[in-house]
């Protein structure tokens, strides 16, 4: 019997990317951003006066080497190993400059996943797994095997996919009992 594969979305899933973004915001502005007053929105919809700010954020050298790893995310994908194949899909064509801080990333924080299992792309359409994993309500609706939408922020009012809060849900859908 061949195995069923789940590909993960790396930024607001595997890693607190908006988190980050937030504090390198407030470091540098005195906007005073918070999570709660995203509600629905994308960061930069919460602050369209400073959206090149975000740009220059993304794009500085080190940036997503330096994001913090979601709660249990790193024990639930580990035993999701044991029953799935699992990819990483992760849009860093968004983001060109971060291909190699994501790798290092993935191998730091996920050393038990294969590196060849690491997609890195656009769209993610082209990704033949069984499930996509991913906050991105856009990526969801072209991938063509089961999204599973994982709760950030600025998709809060999206009802189109099956949902996981976090990674607890993640084990509890996808490992049940086992």
């Amino acid at each position: 019997m061949t195995r069923q594969s789940i590909a993960i979305d790396m930024d607001e899933v595997l890693a607190d990317t908006v988190g980050a973004l937030i504090k390198r915001v407030n470091e540098r502005t005195d906007l005073g951003i918070s999570y709660d007053m995203l509600d629905g929105k994308k960061l930069r919809h919460a602050m369209p006066e400073h959206d090149g700010l975000l740009t220059e954020i993304l794009r500085e050298p080190g940036f997503f080497g330096q994001l913090e790893v979601m709660a249990q995310a790193q024990e639930v994908v580990k035993k999701l190993t044991a029953y799935y194949d699992v990819y990483i899909a992760t849009a860093a064509m968004d983001v060109p400059t971060s291909f190699h801080d994501k790798y290092e990333w993935l191998r730091e924080y996920f050393p038990f996943l294969d590196p060849q299992h690491f997609v890195f792309c656009g769209r993610k359409n082209i990704v033949n797994a069984d499930y996509l994993i991913d906050d991105n309500p856009r990526q969801l609706s072209i991938f063509t095997g089961e999204p599973i939408m994982y709760t950030a922020s600025h998709n809060i009012n999206d009802d189109r996919f099956t949902r996981v809060n976090n990674w607890q849900d993640v084990a509890d859908y996808f490992l049940g009992n086992k």
